[in-house]
């Protein structure tokens, strides 16, 4: 799994920030640099909008298909503009928002549920053409156990809660590294742009 140290997390918030910032027509400092080798990787990863500790915003790419800077360029539009979920971010929103970003390890199969661990497992459930993910904070984040976290991906899949004990039902699993603006300290009022 790739690990971003924490100067990298902070330019890929602060990329993220300004491309939404962008894309509002909102003037912003600067932009930031990506020569490091570690962000030509190609990896799933999601950007999480939070307005209030309320849920904006989230969609992401659960497998690698562009640079890490890309893909966060991408999902930041994508979780601003495009989550069927909310209306698209307004410009006076802006201020409001804080980011989180989750960088993905590659998925793998789950053979025992035993195997998952609550809190630092990302889960797929996925049966005929149904399926839906749930990131790895989601369960620490909700309060909830092991058979509730199955039992809510199942139903983000559209599927009953208890599907994922049912033959023909795919469980994969992955790791996330996850930071955000708040763990910073950013403020919205330190996000402002210039």
């Amino acid at each position: 799994m790739i690990e971003l140290n924490k100067d990298q997390q902070l330019r890929l918030l602060k990329l993220a920030r300004n491309t939404i910032a962008d894309s509002l027509g909102i003037a912003y400092a600067g932009g930031t640099e990506f020569q490091e080798p570690i962000f030509e990787e190609k990896c799933g990863a999601f950007v999480t909008l939070h307005m209030r500790g309320m849920l904006r915003g989230c969609i992401g790419y659960i497998q690698g298909v562009k640079s890490i800077p890309e893909t966060i360029i991408d999902m930041a539009k994508a979780s601003a503009f495009k989550d069927p979920r909310f209306p698209p971010l307004r410009k006076e929103e802006y201020q409001n928002i804080d980011i989180e970003i989750s960088v993905l390890s590659p998925i793998e199969p789950v053979q025992n549920v035993s195997d998952i661990k609550v809190g630092r497992d990302g889960l797929i459930i996925s049966r005929g053409f149904n399926s839906g993910l749930l990131l790895p904070q989601v369960p620490v984040e909700q309060g909830w156990d092991l058979e509730t976290f199955l039992g809510n991906t199942c139903y983000k899949a559209g599927l009953p809660g208890i599907a994922w004990q049912q033959k023909g039902t795919k469980i994969e699993k992955f790791s996330a590294q996850v930071f955000g603006e708040k763990e910073f300290g950013i403020t919205p009022q330190q996000s402002k742009p210039s």
